[in-house]
């Protein structure tokens, strides 16, 4: 909770700090990534800062933690926060790189605001911003402690044993430990962190969902090639897609996310549905396969959107799983499908003819207008907020566009 002065101090100067988190977080990273490139080169997705998407999203985190600090200070927005602590989690982040982003924050906030910042204020964002870290640390310690590891401790080397090539833009890589050790434990939905070597020697990280029979040594990724458009090509997936072949070697870590079943509060065999568009749908034929393999017995309706019938990603295995439940029922939209598909399903993703049973519980994944788009419509469907879940790949914008 958020000292009383430091309060009205917060209160007061929310408007201002707003108005310019954005410059903040880019004058932030410049400086960060100035004082230490290897972060930069190592750590945080060259991608992403180049498309600015990870600066929004930390402005968006920031001003999102401080409003629920002023307008609701017995509460703490720990759906943000788990999300946050297992994608840091994945990433082996320590304590110690908090004092360094703190660092490099304060002086952006002192160079962006000037004057603005005096000692009052500066002490009550200081406050804002070490509950923050503070409640991040604390989860990722636990996070850490539950997969028995130390801080950080989250990598191994892995070896590709086999590959597939889905479609013409996506391929599964089947994975397991190089040293021959077990396959650690994961639960349906969650992701690992993979780490590659690149031309210019960077070490670049990218998140990507698992599957696999509960068990079995072998763990699966599905990945599809990024194509840039207006932005650059992703340099992960590129180079998977280019370079890695069975008896290569990746650097994986522990599996995180918090996108689980078990996790979300869902009560057994309560009605589901699992939403998705384009290579969302990894982790929902993680949990489909969870789901088949324990013998749900509620109603689960899946949904996906995508371009085509030829761009949909494991679509039979999508279908096969969704028909092996006793309540499944798959629901597939193609922007341009092939002869014969009903044309209530072309197009994007419309649930209005939908029945959505009471006590739905959704999760949703894909890309963020999909997931805003669906939201909105379960909710005028009257499935509570606090019902729908959701897995963004990169950097979670949701709030930064609130």
């Amino acid at each position: 909770m958020l000292s009383e002065p430091s309060t009205a101090t917060v209160r007061a100067t929310l408007p201002a700090v707003g108005a310019a988190i954005g410059d903040i977080a880019d004058l932030f990273y410049r400086k960060l990534f100035a004082a230490h490139p290897e972060l930069l080169r190592d750590l945080f997705n060259r991608g992403n800062q180049a498309a600015a998407t990870q600066q929004r999203a930390l402005a968006g985190s920031i001003a999102a933690f401080a409003t629920m600090l002023v307008e609701h200070p017995d509460a703490r927005p720990d759906v943000m926060l788990s999300r946050i602590a297992h994608k840091h989690a994945s990433l082996g982040v320590t304590a110690a790189q908090y004092e360094v982003v703190h660092t490099h924050l304060f002086a952006a906030i002192a160079e962006v605001l000037g004057d603005a910042v005096t000692p009052e204020v500066a002490a009550a964002w200081d406050e804002v911003y070490w509950l923050m870290a503070n409640a991040l640390i604390a989860v990722e310690d636990r996070l850490y402690a539950e997969r028995g590891v130390a801080a950080g401790q989250v990598w191994q080397e892995w070896e590709v044993a086999g590959r597939t090539e889905e479609t013409a833009d996506v391929a599964t890589f089947r994975l397991h430990p190089a040293d021959g050790s077990p396959a650690p434990a994961f639960r349906p939905g969650q992701y690992v962190s993979v780490q590659v070597e690149l031309p210019d020697g960077a070490h670049q990280i990218r998140q990507y969902s698992l599957s696999g029979a509960p068990g079995s040594p072998l763990r699966s990724i599905t990945v599809k090639r990024v194509h840039g458009g207006d932005g650059p090509d992703g340099e992960v997936s590129a180079h998977l897609h280019a370079h890695v072949r069975p008896g290569d070697r990746l650097r994986v870590s522990l599996p995180y996310g918090d996108l689980t079943l078990g996790s979300t509060g869902t009560a057994t065999d309560a009605p589901l549905l699992l939403a998705s568009a384009g290579i969302g749908c990894t982790p929902m034929l993680s949990l489909l396969e969870h789901l088949t393999a324990t013998g749900h017995h509620g109603p689960v309706t899946v949904v996906h959107g995508d371009r085509s019938p030829a761009d949909h990603a494991l679509r039979l295995d999508h279908a096969r799983l969704t028909a092996g439940l006793a309540g499944g029922a798959a629901h597939f939209w193609y922007e341009r499908p092939e002869a014969g598909h009903p044309a209530e399903r072309t197009g994007r993703v419309d649930l209005s003819g939908l029945t959505v049973a009471p006590g739905t519980h959704a999760y949703l994944c894909g890309p963020l207008p999909f997931m805003r788009a669906v939201r909105t419509q379960l909710l005028a469907k009257g499935v509570p907020a606090a019902d729908i879940h959701y897995e963004v790949f990169g950097p979670d914008l949701w709030l930064a566009q609130d």
